[in-house]
């Protein structure tokens, strides 16, 4: 995950519906008793206040507030190795980076996306915490800071803290993302917008922090399972987010995966492909991607196939199995025997 590299101009170079899908059938839990309250706190514009206020108090108070990550934000997102309490050299990069037309151009279009703030999201954010403290009691949660990431980064996750990249939330139709479509093809800055950004936080703590993948997870079925356990947590941590918000979809590519559930399982199987471990081989079944090629007429097939398949094998598997608990799925390893138990045939 990188973000913003000031020392180039600043112009740097997931409008899916919230939908609840069917498949989105999940128990209510009541969480509203969990002590959790997520605030978003806006790093964004407190660092921006740096160039009316005194920037030596000013950097002291960020210092102080966000303490590891504004360290971070300014070696790692601006690139600049020089800081400590006492080394001021690094104002004169960020009395550059304010100057610059390109941050201000970002500001202009931050500030009008996010006019209203993020309550909406503190409030999802705060539903969401309060679910994973249900599930999993002693998980320490992190701070939520927002940022500007000069299209680097979309999320940033340290030393208890993760950082939202607003700039890459900024809705599909920006002025800025045609520019940067060669990292960011329109098949991914379509999900770019406000809706996306409580999953992606979601979805980013699941994957990096809590539920890493193991190194030992090679062969397309570990994958496969590895990725339907990660969706599988997202459904009963945001059970009101539906199955296109969540894997990153269009509603016309969830139908087409339902509707050719079947052979999608079938292809599976035929092509061999289940215990393949040649990464290059099995990457198209796993990464963003317009279509998966080889599947479907006219390029119309859903990308991700293996994180859709497995993600409907754990279900299946969970409901053949009431008595498995969220923290034993996520902490079972061994994608044969859930894949064995799920009696999974593409049906």
């Amino acid at each position: 995950m990188t973000v913003l590299n000031p020392k180039k101009p600043f112009y740097f170079f997931f409008l899916a519906a919230l939908v609840i899908s069917a498949c989105t059938n999940h128990k209510r839990i009541d969480v509203s008793n969990i002590p959790v309250d997520v605030k978003i706190e806006r790093f964004d514009k407190e660092f921006d206040a740096m160039r009316t206020k005194p920037m030596g108090a000013q950097a002291a108070y960020l210092q102080r507030k966000y303490g590891v990550f504004y360290h971070d934000f300014i070696c790692v997102i601006l690139q600049e190795a020089r800081i400590n309490t006492q080394d001021t050299s690094y104002f004169e990069l960020l009395r550059k980076v304010f100057a610059n037309q390109g941050y201000n151009d970002l500001k202009h279009d931050v500030d009008s996306v996010f006019k209203d703030g993020l309550d909406k999201q503190n409030d999802e954010l705060t539903d969401a915490f309060r679910h994973i403290k249900y599930y999993f009691p002693k998980k320490q949660l992190p701070k939520v800071y927002s940022f500007y990431s000069g299209f680097e980064h979309q999320e940033m996750i340290g030393n208890n803290y993760f950082g939202v990249g607003l700039d890459l939330f900024l809705g599909g139709n920006s002025r800025f993302y045609p520019s940067l479509a060669n990292l960011y093809p329109h098949y991914m800055s379509q999900f770019f917008n406000k809706e996306n950004i409580v999953p992606r936080i979601v979805e980013g703590l699941a994957r990096e922090d809590m539920f890493p993948e193991s190194d030992s997870s090679k062969t397309l079925l570990s994958k496969m399972i590895y990725n339907g356990k990660i969706m599988y947590f997202m459904d009963q941590v945001l059970p009101d987010v539906g199955d296109s918000t969540k894997i990153g979809y269009t509603n016309a590519q969830i139908k087409w995966c339902e509707d050719f559930k079947s052979k999608i399982w079938a292809y599976f199987l035929d092509e061999n492909l289940l215990y393949e471990s040649d990464y290059p081989k099995i990457q198209k079944y796993l990464n963003p991607a317009p279509f998966t090629p080889g599947l479907g007429e006219k390029n119309e097939s859903a990308p991700k196939l293996a994180i859709w398949t497995g993600w409907q094998i754990v279900k299946q598997y969970m409901e053949r199995h009431p008595e498995v608990t969220l923290p034993a799925l996520m902490a079972n390893s061994d994608a044969q025997k859930i894949l064995n138990e799920s009696k999974y045939k593409g049906k």
